[in-house]
């Protein structure tokens, strides 16, 4: 049997959309921010004798438009709180996913006693049970439930029939399912993810470098007198200090450490689950994995290896 995530609720669906669309927003905003100040220096750095009407300096007019752009999307960004609200979505998506998938295979604490009551009312009502609770919690610190807003996902089922069909298999199924559609899968997310962010902190190493390197050079042709007419050395520092805040709020290095951990982890529960772990044991092992892979789990290594 195959897993994947169009066999998850709607409420999942829609919640991982907000969630991406947010995160799109607030590096966009971020983004440009970096950008207009970058450029705000390098027009503050144009010669002066640009003017128009004898007294109106076109450099200066576009330094200024290119901050006022920064305090726009400073303001715009402060009053739409895209980032609270793609962390917040994330971390619901998360966890959606991680109850609907502990629910499917059997995973604590959604253990069934025998194939009889796999789908029992119970179960179903332990699920929404513990559902509700954690998504209780983040409404607590912001999160908004799209089920009071949107009749789609209020009126859609939390239990989806691909759901309830592998709640029903035999445990050596649901077993090679979650292997293969969740604990795989996820671990080769993670392996990707680190290479991702190995080559981008590269990149942005080597072009702060340039730019620092540079940014001496004509710091020593103004300091004897060999360059005076542009200010070239403030504008390459200002896009060293762009580059510079933009690795650092991406947090290429210490994503790169968590995610190589968090793929080790799942190495060794990968090994674990083909060998020793029983079906007596499976409901643990589910549960310890989805732990693993949990958001705040990946941000709890992020701050330790700031």
């Amino acid at each position: 049997m195959v897993f994947r995530n169009n066999d998850l609720p709607v409420l999942f669906h829609h919640t991982d959309a907000i969630a991406i669309a947010r995160q799109r927003e607030a590096v966009g905003a971020t983004r440009y921010q970096l950008l207009l100040l970058v450029v705000g220096a390098a027009m503050a750095a144009l010669p002066s004798n640009l003017t128009r009407a004898d007294s109106f300096q076109l450099p200066g007019a576009l330094s200024a438009l290119a901050y006022a752009g920064v305090l726009v999307i400073s303001y715009r960004a402060s009053r739409r709180r895209a980032k609270s609200h793609w962390q917040l979505n994330r971390s619901a998506a998360e966890f959606i996913k991680s109850v609907c998938w502990r629910y499917s295979v059997h995973g604590a604490p959604f253990e069934a006693a025998s194939a009889l009551d796999a789908n029992s009312p119970d179960s179903d009502e332990l699920f929404r049970v513990r559902l509700e609770e954690g998504l209780r919690e983040l409404t607590k610190v912001g999160w908004q439930d799209p089920r009071t807003t949107v009749p789609k996902v209020a009126g859609a089922e939390l239990i989806t029939t691909a759901m309830r069909q592998l709640r029903a298999k035999p445990f050596s199924i649901r077993k090679e399912t979650y292997i293969r559609d969740r604990l795989i899968e996820q671990r080769n997310w993670y392996h990707r993810s680190a290479d991702i962010y190995r080559r981008v902190t590269m990149l942005w190493s080597v072009s702060i470098g340039l730019l620092t390197l540079l940014a001496l050079f004509f710091a020593l042709l103004r300091t004897f007198s060999l360059a005076d007419s542009l200010h070239v050395a403030g504008v390459l520092s200002a896009a060293a200090a762009a580059c510079l805040a933009w690795s650092e709020i991406r947090r290429h290095q210490p994503l790169i450490a968590a995610h190589s951990l968090v793929e080790e982890d799942l190495a060794a529960m990968h090994t674990a689950m083909e060998t020793t772990v029983s079906d007596a044991q499976w409901p643990s092992a589910v549960y310890e994995t989805e732990r693993i892979v949990s958001p705040q789990h990946t941000d709890w290594l992020v701050r330790h290896r700031s």
